[in-house]
């Protein structure tokens, strides 16, 4: 797992660098010097992907805590960060553009990116549960 861990936090680096460079260039070449969402995107592949897979590879050598349940809980990690990610590109996109949204488009966004966000805080909680109970049984080891 620990090669897994290893290959999420770069593919998530190499994300958020892409995703910084975007929210850069792409806010640039529209002259747009406003607030938007895109500016969200490099944080979050940066610290919920790359920093958090970081910290699993580190407590998985010390605890080796991953099984078959943690890789479920780790696939609604990836699809809730994912998720909320490209809803921030999209809400950002749209408005860097100017594009004005109908009530209903911008509440399915929102909708959207709740759920994504709901997803990844379910599976952050289950992989911390499962952290824990491999933190308690190699403390009951070592008593």
């Amino acid at each position: 797992m620990t090669k897994r861990y290893m290959n999420a936090a770069l593919l998530y680096a190499i994300l958020a660098m892409t995703g910084g460079v975007f929210y850069r260039e792409f806010t640039k070449a529209l002259g747009y010097t406003g607030t938007t969402t895109l500016a969200f995107v490099h944080v979050h592949w940066f610290m919920l992907g790359m920093a958090f897979f970081l910290i699993l590879l580190l407590v998985e050598k010390t605890y080796r805590f991953s099984d078959a349940w943690t890789a479920k809980a780790l696939v609604g990690y990836h699809i809730g960060l994912n998720l909320t990610v490209v809803m921030l590109v999209v809400r950002g996109v749209l408005q860097a553009l100017g594009t004005p949204l109908a009530s209903g488009a911008d509440a399915a966004i929102s909708g959207i990116a709740g759920l994504g966000h709901l997803v990844l805080g379910v599976s952050l909680v289950l992989v911390l549960v499962r952290i824990r109970r491999a933190v308690i049984a190699d403390r009951r080891a070592q008593s």
